[in-house]
């Protein structure tokens, strides 16, 4: 599913003193199997933008379509095909393990199933349940454990079951590894990257504050400011633009900055900025100066 955004704009408290405009004329297309970053600094507009994508927000002005659905249409048409929408868009906020509520991991799972699939048999409800389960590393035997019996990394791991169980082609995180430790980042970074590398969610979009962990995880960058994008592209093309984010309170990832400490002395590298080309960069420019 292709998703483009054409002049989005969006006003809270619209008709009052205290309106804010979240959206200018955003214009933003993510392509299909792409591992989308959004990044901004708080009010900068992008978790406003993320929830026009599944319809939390419907569109004030301006185009946007998510494959073939147009959801700047007539709001009741567009209505009609929330279902279809949310079933295809999943979307997994921050800190998602706040929202889990049932007695088994199970039940938790299969609220979102039945959610979009109410005529579901008992043994359809399981196998999917089961496996969205295994696709993030749980298996069957916290199936019936309580979801507040889990560590925080399982717990988000279940929550994002909860999404995935109803087979979106697009799966977008707030966020995804706020709050848990360096080995539980790594660890849900490494299975969004499993989904995402077997097609099993073909796009998936996150926002994030760590210009590192976007950097590493991304094909493709947007920075939000006071409601515009004022960067896109390839992280490659987005960081080296040091002093223009450093500006926007943002910064750049570690290797962005080494590196242009580094030109600033004469030596001039040609990064990704990924962490593992920087050192072969690093070592290879190393090798050839001795």
């Amino acid at each position: 599913m292709r998703i483009v955004a054409e002049n989005l704009n969006f006003t809270y408290n619209k008709k009052s003193k205290f309106a804010v405009d979240a959206l200018k004329d955003v214009s933003l297309t993510i392509e299909e199997g792409s591992f989308f970053g959004i990044i901004g600094h708080t009010g900068s507009g992008k978790s406003t933008f993320i929830q026009h994508l599944n319809g939390l927000i419907p569109v004030e002005n301006g185009r946007l379509t998510v494959g073939d659905i147009d959801l700047s249409g007539k709001q009741k048409e567009v209505k009609k095909r929330y279902k279809e929408l949310r079933a295809k868009v999943g979307m997994v906020f921050q800190y998602p393990e706040y929202q889990l509520f049932a007695e088994t991991v199970f039940e938790d799972v299969a609220f979102g199933y039945r959610n979009f699939f109410p005529d579901a048999q008992p043994d359809e409800v399981k196998t999917a349940v089961f496996g969205a389960l295994s696709l993030l590393g749980l298996g069957a035997e916290y199936l019936d454990k309580s979801p507040l019996d889990l560590s925080g990394g399982q717990k988000r791991r279940v929550a994002i079951a909860g999404v995935l169980v109803s087979n979106p082609e697009v799966l977008v995180l707030d966020e995804p590894v706020a709050g848990l430790d360096p080995a539980g980042k790594n660890e849900l970074m490494a299975l969004l990257h499993k989904l995402h590398d077997s097609k099993r969610v073909k796009t998936i979009v996150i926002v994030s504050h760590d210009m590192d962990e976007v950097c590493e995880n991304c094909t493709d960058v947007a920075v939000f400011s006071e409601g515009q994008i004022v960067f896109k592209g390839k992280p490659e093309e987005v960081f080296k633009n040091v002093e223009q984010m450093n500006d926007l309170r943002l910064g750049v990832p570690v290797t962005s900055f080494l590196t242009d400490e580094l030109k600033k002395i004469g030596v001039d590298i040609d990064t990704d900025f990924t962490q593992k080309d920087f050192i072969e960069k690093i070592a290879s420019h190393y090798k050839n100066n001795k």
